[in-house]
């Protein structure tokens, strides 16, 4: 099997590479930008080759889909119709996409969350290649986002402070997605993938807190300020639904399944020992 990685540049893309190389699996690892990969922080295996492949640039697929056997793919609807065709053209069998867990909610078509990844979705199960779904919810990750108001104030800002996740570990997904590929068994189901607890958002910062050996202070802020400080890099339609999705889970525990025990044969990383691992990222 000869498999390409798309989003290299990503944690997740970068992770599953190294996996794969280190189990004797053929892989190519693509980029929009293969030029930037050596200055990631996760660095590609040495002897792994690198391609071009910009999921919304059709003239950058026939290459790096050449001899390909099957496909981590991100979910860009862009060019997704293009690239299914190019796909199936070079015999690719087998797509595993790293999709997201808002697209199980009711609204998914129209939820600027899960829109992108309902469409990819709906692509590839309307095409005849074999497909595996994985749906992460909240990425452990995701408390990066705090790390400079940390570093900095020695606080964060919380529009709901009693919002519920499950966050899970980026790098159990790699492991989830690594399964998936190199299993048969496993192939062509759809995986709602989460962490093993479900911790308000209170209960995260403490573990950072924990983590970093410093105390981080809550503010409780509004939801129109808590727009205004993230519109730098996140559009508004996404951060209403962001909003709207802490609010909904606002002293509601979130789901918690059993998906990453069952494709990798351990319990899900906890967001505690993702704290530790990270925990410089909140220190001075």
């Amino acid at each position: 099997m000869h498999t390409l990685v798309t989003g290299c540049r990503g944690r997740i893309g970068s992770t599953l590479v190294s996996l794969l190389h280190r189990d004797g699996h053929a892989v190519r690892a693509a980029s929009r930008t293969p030029e930037s990969l050596a200055a990631t922080a996760e660095a590609l295996p040495a002897g792994v080759p690198v391609v071009a492949c910009d999921l919304s640039d059709p003239a950058t697929f026939g290459t790096a889909l050449d001899g390909i056997d099957a496909v981590f793919l991100y979910a860009d609807p862009s060019g997704i119709d293009a690239f299914l065709a190019a796909a199936e053209t070079a015999g690719v069998g087998h797509i595993v996409l790293l999709s997201s867990s808002s697209v199980l909610a009711p609204d998914a078509q129209d939820n600027p969350i899960a829109a992108s990844h309902h469409a990819v979705e709906q692509a590839l199960i309307a095409s005849p290649l074999t497909t595996t779904l994985l749906r992460p919810g909240t990425f452990a990750s995701n408390a990066y986002q705090w790390a400079q108001s940390v570093r900095a104030n020695g606080s964060v800002d919380l529009p709901h402070p009693g919002s519920h996740a499950s966050p899970i570990d980026p790098t159990d997904i790699a492991e989830a997605a690594l399964a998936v590929l190199t299993e048969p068994r496993l192939q062509g189901a759809a995986y709602h993938l989460t962490g093993p607890e479900s911790i308000t958002a209170t209960e995260q910062v403490g573990l950072l807190a924990a983590a970093s050996g410093r105390p981080i202070a809550i503010n409780t802020v509004t939801g129109a300020a808590w727009k205004e400080s993230v519109s730098a890099f996140l559009p508004g339609p996404v951060a209403d639904g962001l909003l709207a999705y802490m609010a909904a889970l606002d002293g509601v525990p979130d789901e918690v399944t059993g998906e990453i025990e069952k494709l990798t044969g351990h319990p899900a990383r906890t967001f505690a020992a993702w704290a530790a691992e990270n925990a410089a990222a909140f220190r001075p």
